[in-house]
């Protein structure tokens, strides 16, 4: 796309790559602080960040509670699940499992319908499951009717039919996946991460149970998608595709966007593709490329450089081989590799510490003992091992850390360097019980 004629007309944005970073990090509430606080401030960050994607593997805690740690002061585990669920603010939904604003639903359904029917910009896997599971489909819809709530596991295997798919082990679990995803049924809550499912009209507001126009979604999809990398390529990759971004017309989509100012084109130095960014942001990348920060972005306490902030595994500023680009960090989420193949630890997380990360740490949290273990952790550069700073600076984000995993101890006899361990077992928020 970046390639044709009017697109390289446009007026273009340069900026350099400290800005970049710092745009793409403040946009999604990481940079210079966390500037939200409790329930409010964590439905105020899940708009921020465009979507709050799910995962439901728990080793120390769900990367996307992790996320939301990182944003939002006095965030507790599970928090999210009150504004959704119980607020009705948000709701899950997709192959790319995320939280979207309940607002956005009009938009949503315009995807799930095409989804239901075949259209080439979505998933074709969700037609063919309702060609294959149709008894099961039929069957299931009338039981939500008559229960209200269902979950998968009210269901014994024993008087359904085994299926072969990662989505379910039996046809009653595809065919409530699939009333899900063509919008016939929404999440009413979730049980251990599990949904419990209920109908549509009794969990979403029902002006929100409409769609809105085609033109209307297609253009918010691609604002959507653009907004949440801060700076996008607005290439077809597996996960913009679940997202269901219209790539069959995206180009002309850009192009009429560029021309209404509702984007802008911008060339990052030391980037050989341009990217682009809502029409609504240059001023913001104006002021950081002056050195400004957007008082908008004032953090509630200390800023990025006075503690660090651990980085989710599925964090969009650095998964998926974002960290190399935008930090020069190489970093993969090593949870699914054999352990013969791990560089660093099962579940290690970035370290963020001003605008850069500059190291990782792998953890445990031992529950028999209410520990946080440190099991390792890396610098990128040495010299950071004896920088007071960044001792302290880490010993608060470690602090920070255990209360949010409501752990009662530190472990942190595997750092390797002395001025780093005695410091984060010695932080004035610490427990005498720290070791």
């Amino acid at each position: 796309m970046s390639g044709c004629p009017s697109l390289q007309q446009a007026i273009m944005l340069t900026l350099n790559l400290d800005t970049a970073r710092r745009f793409i990090l403040g946009k999604q509430g990481l940079w210079p602080g966390r500037r939200w606080r409790g329930i409010q401030g964590t439905e105020q960050a899940m708009r921020a960040m465009e979507y709050l994607q799910l995962d439901p593997l728990q080793i120390i805690a769900r990367s996307h509670d992790i996320a939301l740690h990182s944003r939002v002061l006095d965030y507790t585990p599970g928090l999210w699940e009150d504004v959704a669920y119980r607020q009705r603010n948000f709701f899950d939904w997709g192959g790319w499992l995320a939280a979207r604003p309940m607002d956005e639903l009009p938009h949503w359904r315009v995807v799930m319908r095409r989804e239901r029917d075949g259209d080439p910009d979505c998933d074709s896997q969700v037609r063919k499951m309702g060609r294959d599971h149709a008894d099961a489909i039929v069957e299931m819809r009338a039981i939500l009717h008559e229960r209200g709530a269902v979950n998968n596991r009210d269901f014994e295997m024993a008087s359904r039919t085994r299926t072969q798919s990662y989505r379910g082990r039996k046809d009653s679990a595809l065919a409530l996946y699939y009333l899900w995803r063509t919008g016939e049924v929404m999440t009413h809550h979730r049980e251990n991460f599990e949904r419990v499912y209920a109908l549509t009209e009794t969990v979403a507001p029902a002006h929100l149970i409409c769609e809105s126009d085609e033109a209307e979604a297609d253009r918010f999809l691609i604002k959507k998608e653009v907004s949440f990398s801060g700076l996008s390529r607005l290439n077809r990759t597996s996960d913009s595709f679940r997202r269901g971004v219209p790539f069959s017309k995206a180009k002309q989509i850009l192009e009429a966007m560029l021309a209404d100012g509702d984007l802008i084109a911008v060339q990052v130095e030391g980037w050989k593709v341009v990217h682009y960014a809502l029409g609504s942001n240059v001023e913001v990348l104006r002021d950081l490329s002056a050195g400004r920060v957007p008082e908008e972005w004032t953090p509630l306490e200390t800023t990025t450089t006075e503690e660090v902030v651990f980085l989710a595994p599925l964090d969009h500023v650095s998964a998926r081989g974002r960290a190399k680009v935008l930090f020069g960090f190489d970093y993969v989420w090593e949870v699914y590799k054999p352990e013969h193949q791990r560089r660093f630890g099962y579940y290690t997380l970035p370290i963020l510490w001003g605008d850069r990360l500059v190291a990782r740490f792998d953890s445990k949290l031992d529950r028999t003992a209410n520990t946080f273990v440190i099991l390792g952790l890396w610098l990128e550069d040495e010299a950071l091992g004896k920088d007071e700073a960044f001792a302290e600076a880490l010993a608060c984000g470690f602090a920070r850390f255990v209360t949010f995993l409501g752990a009662s101890k530190l472990d942190a006899k595997a750092i390797r360097e002395p001025l780093l361990r005695r410091r984060a077992c010695s932080s004035k928020e610490a427990n005498s019980s720290w070791v």
